[in-house]
């Protein structure tokens, strides 16, 4: 890769250097030749999860006492760079590792996560959590699924929508309202689903991009989840652990853009390498080489900021304003800088045969999920 040949993230060490050549090499192999196929079915294939699982992707800042690879944040952001860089946007890698297994583990009790982490370390487990709903984005403490503890099970009735790994989803964390109104009525509740009364999964959901993502509706009627599958042991907790845990998932989207840019410039500078107008090749013209300028000195700013907040997060010190400002930035220039790299391709960015066109439908949703950019803002103002 020509753009980032020239620069090494700060956080990377040559244990980090080895698992990127590990992930490289799983998606060259398990991803790449299967990525049309999964785009026509809606979903990555049962079997891939435990190729990763076996290959020992998944769940990889876990300890190792649970099946984790004893990692940390730094580990999982290399496997969701390699991803990114092998065009993967089906696999829910990030929700899976980075957002499920991580609630699992910071607040469940000793039974819960020697129950739950293994399977999802193994890929035996998919792991989904069911967040926004029909009439709730973003704002999560207008949220109406209900549950209703009745003696030893709580009764879960409700609906969510626009849920990674719908399809495959084994293990759910519903954010459901067991109290009153605002974010002191929510917990976090873990669904099995495997002949689970009451659940159904909805439609799969026509997306303008990630068309191999299994992402769904999902529905809930006088389900029945055992107390003890409740986060945290107390109820009326779920608002605060979600706002605990948010900047995480900010910032492996921001980890994700970074990389999606890069690898966009590196297609285009090797496309207009080869593209020949007016009898030269594209690259040779002034304004090629300009907006190429603009887009690696703007994608490297991005990723000094990504690089900076990943550095903060291992230290323990990342922040849910910066956190914001990672994922608000990174993605706004994601859109911009893909868009401008499309136009190079001419007629043939917008051909789906390209990856250019690919990453240009996928990488609009990144403005959108983990918390809207408007929303960004307005967290980040919060704290002037």
């Amino acid at each position: 890769m020509q753009l980032t040949s020239t620069y090494r993230s700060p956080w990377l060490t040559e244990e980090l250097d080895d698992l990127r050549a590990l992930a490289k090499t799983f998606f060259a192999k398990e991803s790449i030749p299967n990525q049309e196929r999964w785009a026509q079915q809606h979903q990555v294939d049962r079997s891939y999860w435990t190729a990763a699982g076996a290959a020992g992707l998944l769940c990889i800042g876990l300890p190792e006492e649970y099946g984790g690879g004893g990692g940390t944040f730094a580990h999982e952001a290399v496997v969701m760079e390699e991803q990114s860089a092998a065009g993967d946007d089906a696999f829910g890698y990030s929700v899976h590792s980075t957002i499920v297994a991580p609630y699992v583990n910071n607040y469940g009790t000793e039974e819960q996560k020697r129950r739950w982490l293994p399977k999802l370390a193994s890929g035996e487990h998919v792991g989904a959590i069911a967040m926004t709903e029909p009439g709730a984005g973003s704002d999560l403490q207008s949220l109406r699924t209900t549950a209703r503890l009745d003696g030893d099970h709580y009764v879960i009735n409700g609906s969510k929508t626009f849920i990674t790994n719908g399809s495959h989803a084994d293990l759910i964390i519903i954010v459901a309202r067991t109290g009153g109104d605002g974010g002191k009525g929510l917990s976090l509740i873990v669904a099995e689903t495997d002949g689970l009364a009451g659940f159904e999964r909805g439609r799969v959901l026509e997306k303008i991009g990630m068309p191999g993502q299994d992402t769904r509706e999902l529905f809930f009627s006088d389900m029945r989840v055992p107390r003890e599958n409740l986060l945290g042991g107390e109820e009326g907790q779920g608002f605060l652990q979600l706002m605990e845990q948010l900047p995480q998932e900010r910032l492996i989207i921001a980890v994700a853009a970074a990389k999606g840019m890069e690898v966009a410039i590196d297609q285009t500078v090797a496309y207009a390498k080869e593209r020949q107008a007016f009898g030269r090749e594209l690259l040779k013209f002034q304004n090629t080489r300009f907006v190429l300028a603009e887009c690696a000195t703007e994608a490297r700013a991005v990723r000094t900021l990504v690089d900076h907040c990943i550095q903060q997060h291992l230290l323990g010190e990342l922040d849910a304003a910066t956190a914001s400002m990672a994922k608000w930035y990174s993605t706004q220039k994601q859109c911009e800088i893909i868009d401008r790299c499309l136009q190079i391709f001419g007629g043939y960015g917008y051909m789906l045969e390209y990856p250019i066109a690919r990453a240009y439908a996928a990488a609009r949703v990144q403005k959108i999920y983990g918390g809207t950019n408007e929303i960004m803002k307005e967290l980040i103002a919060r704290t002037l």
